[in-house]
């Protein structure tokens, strides 16, 4: 019985001595966040101690994106009616002024619906007064209703002609007002819709056109603006009213300011969306498609900013070394904020004034080097 007593003792203080081992490995590690540094160590990891200040960093999203005009301004011209384009000036580029003739068309289509449309205006003169005459004739009993009625269809039947050859002649640009026997034309004026300037041109003199297909298509730069894509993560922080800078990817020397006018509130299959800003001076020589690229600043409160050779980054983490004293280092988990001309802000830390903390700023790679082999 004694040997087995004795066995179960040394297996037990065997079991407690195990535990105070681990104990005292996990302590290690717990203060493996801790370094203190000789005389010749310090020397030659040449640390630069300092506290951090308070300065205000303006945080800056990059975007890219393009010149681009609404759908409203973008405009595809096309003849109703179809026929031959028989004259026009346009060339792509050129400025146009609202109601301005860009081309003359010419058929034959034209000149039967002005005949139509006063023809039936002479038969109204007719219709009315044999209405008028039938009505008469229908309250004195001198003749029947039916005549009466037969008057009255042929009238409103004319009458509803006539309205329609009206609208159709304004369709193509002639004035039913203006419309008499001397004035018939087998050409019509085609007029510009907009002030703008012509981008394509898709027809040629003597071509036959039919109504859909697009004579040009011309563009008002009033209504120009930018199309700029921010990604997911930063289309939060844009709000309307926003100023910012952009510049043509071929000229960044020159900068253009513009102001959000539209946040999307729809992703791509990039994860980003799409912010519209308008120019702030219109006069500007942008055409729609150029490629831009700017910046947004974002407004920021002061924080406490340290230069960038102060955070360092290990396993995913950012961390900075506070100075116990001349010789003894603690390395701290920080949260960075906004980077700017070698500067960075820490966000602020519970129960910790960055203001008042002694933090290394110079070659604190060196002591993450040195407190990890030391770990190890």
């Amino acid at each position: 019985m004694k040997p087995f007593f004795y066995t179960i003792l040394v297996v037990g203080l065997l079991s407690c001595a195990g535990k105070k081992v681990e104990k005292a490995e996990e302590a290690t590690v717990n203060e493996s966040n801790q370094l203190k540094l000789t005389e010749v160590q310090l020397k030659q990891a040449e640390l630069e101690v300092a506290l951090a200040v308070t300065k205000t960093l303006h945080e800056t999203i990059s975007v890219n994106g393009l010149v681009d005009v609404p759908p409203q301004s973008m405009i595809s011209v096309s003849f109703p009616l179809g026929g031959y384009l028989k004259k026009t000036h346009l060339l792509p580029g050129m400025s146009v002024k609202k109601g301005e003739v860009i081309a003359t068309m010419e058929d034959q289509s034209y000149v039967q619906l002005q005949q139509d449309y006063l023809v039936d205006k002479a038969k109204m003169e007719f219709l009315s007064a044999d209405m008028q005459r039938q009505k008469e004739l229908s309250e004195n009993e001198a003749t029947s209703k039916k005549s009466f009625q037969q008057a009255m269809s042929d009238y409103k039947v004319t009458q509803i002609m006539i309205k329609s050859l009206e609208e159709k002649l304004r369709v193509i640009g002639i004035d039913p007002n203006q419309l008499n026997v001397n004035n018939i034309s087998r050409t019509v004026a085609l007029r510009s819709p907009i002030n703008g300037y012509v981008t394509k041109i898709n027809v040629n003199i003597g071509k036959y056109l039919n109504p859909s297909d697009v004579l040009f298509e011309l563009v008002n730069p009033d209504d120009i603006h930018a199309a700029l894509t921010v990604f997911e993560k930063d289309l939060p922080l844009i709000q309307k009213g926003m100023s910012a800078t952009v510049s043509l990817a071929s000229n960044p020397a020159k900068k253009y300011a513009v102001e959000v006018l539209l946040v999307t509130k729809n992703i791509d299959d990039n994860r980003a969306g799409l912010v519209h800003c308008h120019f702030e001076n219109p006069n500007h020589e942008l055409l729609p498609g150029m490629f831009l690229s700017g910046s947004f600043d974002l407004s920021a409160n002061p924080t406490s900013v340290v230069p960038e050779d102060a955070v360092v980054r290990f396993e995913g983490k950012e961390y900075v070394f506070v100075a116990k004293d001349n010789q003894q280092f603690e390395m701290l988990a920080v949260q960075t904020g906004t980077k700017q001309n070698g500067m960075v802000s820490l966000k602020p830390n519970s129960g910790i004034d960055f203001t008042k903390t002694k933090l290394v700023t110079k070659n604190s790679y060196r002591l993450l080097g040195m407190l990890k082999n030391k770990a190890e």
